[in-house]
């Protein structure tokens, strides 16, 4: 015969409802990305959405860049299930007409990666419309501001990249390597410096740097397989390293938050807002200056740092508690 249950079992399970829906129901959560195929920025929500009992589902304009196995959602406008919420992470092009197909459905803009602070040319379509904007920190803030043509309040979340964040033990002479996307395609721009930074990884290891490169997600990893290339996300392979070094992203707070210090290698036409340069210990324009750079490489001062990086520990708690506010 079957035990009864507890008392303390049945309020537990009580307690877990009540915490997992919040509302008391579940939501549908359309995301829309500037990157239409690329789910990286969603993937650390999805803990946080399973235990309040939502669904969240990244919306893609077909099915022909999609990975299979991948665990974030996805859907094409026409399969999409109605929603409570969509939100747009910029004002591209896919954000922008998955906003005007959706007309009738809530929208919130929500800065899950760095946008360049200058409005973009669709922003002036979704502003009226937004029930909420947030960013991850107060420098994020700034820019995402900026890019939206808005000096509305915008609610600073932190990173969800954040809510985890690997302790430190840096190993002798590592070096990590930060890549970007050295080709554009249909999932999303390219940023230049490419060269620049392989030419640097080539110095650094002939001075007898440990390379370990951290591939950006759309990277072409055949132009970097004479290094060894972490199987690990950029952010934890950090904490081995004794300083990172690469193109300026939205990962580089987070990594100066874990303690490793950065250089940046900046090419004249890299556009990035200035607080991701501000959290490397300095910038360099050629490979010659690599190694004198990692090897003097220093966190930011405390003030530069909590303005890029924002709150650390609950933030995709918090996004999603920000959402839920404007359902």
């Amino acid at each position: 015969m079957q035990k009864p249950l507890s008392r303390r079992t049945l309020l537990g399970g009580a307690l877990t409802l009540a915490l997992g829906t919040g509302s008391g129901r579940g939501r549908d959560v359309l995301v829309a990305t500037n990157e239409p195929w690329a789910t990286y920025h969603v993937k650390p929500l999805l803990a946080e959405a399973a235990r309040r009992g939502w669904r969240l589902t990244q919306l893609v304009p077909d099915h022909s860049k999609t990975t299979p196995g991948d665990p974030v959602p996805v859907a094409t406008l026409a399969k999409a299930p109605k929603a409570d919420l969509l939100v747009v992470t910029g004002a591209g092009d896919w954000p922008a007409d998955c906003a005007a197909t959706l007309r009738r459905t809530p929208l919130a803009a929500s800065a899950l990666a760095y946008q360049v602070p200058v409005e973009a040319l669709r922003a002036k379509e979704l502003r009226p419309r937004l029930r909420l904007i947030t960013a991850s920190s107060a420098a994020d803030a700034r820019s995402f501001g900026a890019y939206f043509g808005t000096r509305r309040r915008i609610e600073v979340v932190g990173s969800p990249q954040s809510d985890d964040l690997p302790p430190r033990a840096p190993e002798k002479n590592l070096v990590l390597v930060l890549t970007s996307v050295t080709h554009p395609d249909g999932t999303g721009t390219s940023a230049p410096g490419t060269q620049l930074l392989l030419d640097s990884a080539e110095r650094l290891a002939a001075a007898g740097k440990r390379v370990l490169v951290g591939l950006h997600p759309r990277e072409n990893r055949a132009l970097w397989e004479r290094f060894e290339i972490s199987s690990a996300s950029s952010l934890v392979a950090s904490a081995r390293a004794e300083a990172a070094i690469g193109i300026p992203g939205t990962v580089f707070p987070l990594i100066a938050a874990v303690g490793t210090p950065l250089v940046g290698c900046t090419d004249p036409a890299l556009t990035v807002p200035e607080y991701l340069r501000a959290v490397c210990s300095s910038t360099i324009s050629s490979a010659e200056q690599a190694v004198g750079a990692v090897s003097g490489a220093r966190l930011p001062d405390p003030e530069t740092l909590a303005d890029a990086v924002g709150p650390v520990g609950g933030s995709a708690r918090r996004l999603l508690s920000a959402w839920a506010r404007v359902l």
